[in-house]
């Protein structure tokens, strides 16, 4: 590691300011809303989370050369893929920790204002309502990383080569 990585410095403001922006939007949007909706915005972000783990573990296991192949081909989205690729570390690092951990936490908090409301409205034990929510959203969020991450590294070149398509759509034209 280079004594002053630049990258450390950016991972840290984008979760910042990610975090705040995603934060405080499911924050908004949950205390304007009924229950129904305050979960379905939970499995939202817990999905979220799962699916750029799956982009993170791709990106480490995908095969560059396979890339230049399609990129000489002419394929869309390829010659992104190969940018992907080479800067995989920082691309794994921002979709696995920096988006994974944002929508970890954000997906906790939701969790225990989910068990607030059904702790008031059903006079539930508060404790055991946020031991089991918790709970819950924990064993979703590992289970479904753990079945993204053995279909990332199966499946990582169409996965990039997915997603380099999508980026490929709102890159600039030049």
């Amino acid at each position: 590691m280079k004594k002053h990585d630049p990258w450390i410095i950016k991972a840290f403001l984008l979760t910042f300011f990610i975090s705040l922006i995603v934060s405080g939007v499911s924050n908004t949007i949950s205390n304007n809303c009924n229950f129904l909706v305050l979960i379905v915005i939970t499995i939202v972000i817990i999905f979220i989370g799962i699916l750029f783990d799956i982009i993170g573990t791709s990106v480490l296991t995908a095969k560059e050369a396979n890339f230049h192949a399609m990129a000489s081909s002419k394929v869309k989205g390829a010659k992104v893929g190969i940018k992907l690729i080479k800067n995989s570390s920082n691309i794994s690092n921002f979709c696995n920790d920096v988006i994974g951990d944002i929508c970890g936490i954000i997906s906790g908090s939701m969790g225990a204002m989910i068990a607030i409301y059904l702790s008031n409205n059903f006079k539930i034990d508060a404790t055991i309502t946020a031991l089991i929510i918790s709970s819950i959203i924990s064993s979703i969020t590992v289970g479904g990383k753990a079945i993204g991450k053995k279909y990332a590294t199966k499946n990582s070149d169409k996965i990039i080569t997915i997603v380099g398509k999508i980026l490929n759509k709102f890159s600039r034209k030049k």
